[in-house]
């Protein structure tokens, strides 16, 4: 069962529930931009859903609700940004235009983020570039769920990866995706329709690969991308995330980082601050006149777009299946599973907001 609200409605809900933790009012609707871009592109997981969980934080003492965002360490092309403990709805975008600006001054721009929290689908940060005919690349590390291959111990977190690359008169190539086979919120997703999960996702305790859903909550772990013969693909794609954002940065890394969830206590022994973020900007004309590119990458995805298909199947352009969702729930609203519904009217309850 699911229940449609509009875009409009579910941002004042979650504006007012951000105000309600003590944000500013400028950061409370910076963070529900933020979070519900997730909702309208489809990837339910990290949208709305995830709104108890930053309530919960908030509450343990784990989220400042008026973080003072600044760079602690620069030069001409980077930065380290520190996010004070703030909403990384908010940290990210912040830290997102410092790599935007560089990248306006020298031509590209370079940042890494610690003490900052889980901050949505990174697909939201790498787009910023683009309305400025920039490339835009961001990643974060996150709680450590993923075995590496061959491992019992859960080291990793999802680490995704978003590139956003401006074309033309076609609509941008944007690529957003986990190192994982698949991100923890589609177990969440899973749990609350009492489904199992497919072969490959996640292992159990003792290193089995399970379909059950709720093999990570009960001493299992999430398993990288590439399946059993290519795993070590996905295991040196998220560990160069969490290298880049947090080793470089002075944020937690691997089994240190914060877990997401208020019920679990960070490590005792932080090697860090907070969990990390890397943003990257690079202006097109840097490298070639920006038109020039452009209208070269209109040709490359009209090319791929165009490949023939297998029977029944069409070629799709990373962002295309995001592009067509968010396009379609502007006008026909957004569909929340009822156990969202239950946990927003929770949530509006602690605030006086009426989902």
């Amino acid at each position: 069962m699911t229940t449609t609200f509009s875009y409009t409605h579910l941002f004042s809900f979650t504006e007012a529930v951000f105000r309600g933790m003590g944000c500013p009012a400028a950061d409370a609707t910076l963070a529900t931009e933020t979070l519900l871009s997730a909702d309208l592109r489809g990837v339910d997981s990290h949208g709305v859903a995830r709104l108890i969980g930053y309530v919960r934080l908030w509450e343990a003492g784990r989220i400042n609700p008026t973080p003072r965002v600044g760079v602690t360490y620069e030069t001409p092309s980077t930065a380290v940004v520190d996010g004070d403990g703030g909403l990384g709805l908010v940290v990210g975008p912040k830290a997102m235009e410092v790599a935007l600006e560089k990248a306006r001054q020298v031509g590209t721009g370079w940042v890494s983020v610690k003490n900052s929290n889980h901050f949505g689908i990174a697909g939201y940060h790498a787009m910023k570039a683009l309305a400025h005919d920039m490339i835009g690349l961001a990643m974060t590390n996150a709680s450590p769920l993923v075995a590496p291959t061959y491992s019992l111990e859960r080291l990793l977190g999802t680490n995704p990866i978003a590139v956003a690359v401006p074309a033309g008169e076609q609509p941008d190539f944007v690529l957003d995706m986990a190192s994982t086979t698949a991100a923890n919120g589609k177990l969440e997703i899973a749990q609350r329709k009492q489904l199992p999960i497919p072969e490959g996702w996640a292992q159990d305790a003792a290193g089995v690969g399970s379909s059950d859903a709720n093999a990570v909550k009960n001493g299992g772990a999430l398993l990288p991308l590439g399946g059993a013969t290519g795993s070590h693909k996905g295991y040196g794609l998220g560990a160069v995330v969490d290298i880049f954002s947090a080793v470089l940065s002075g944020a937690n890394y691997g089994p240190w980082v914060p877990p997401f969830v208020a019920f679990l206590q960070p490590s005792a022994n932080p090697v860090g601050q907070g969990l990390g973020h890397f943003f990257g900007a690079m202006r097109v004309d840097a490298f070639r006149p920006a038109d020039e590119f452009k209208a070269h990458m209109d040709n490359w995805i009209t090319t791929f777009r165009g490949a023939q298909a297998v029977p029944g199947q069409q070629v799709l352009i990373p962002g295309d299946p995001e592009r067509e969702t968010s396009a379609q729930r502007l006008l026909e609203g957004i569909p929340l599973l009822e156990p969202v519904v239950r946990d927003l009217e929770t949530v509006g309850a602690k605030f006086g907001v009426k989902l």
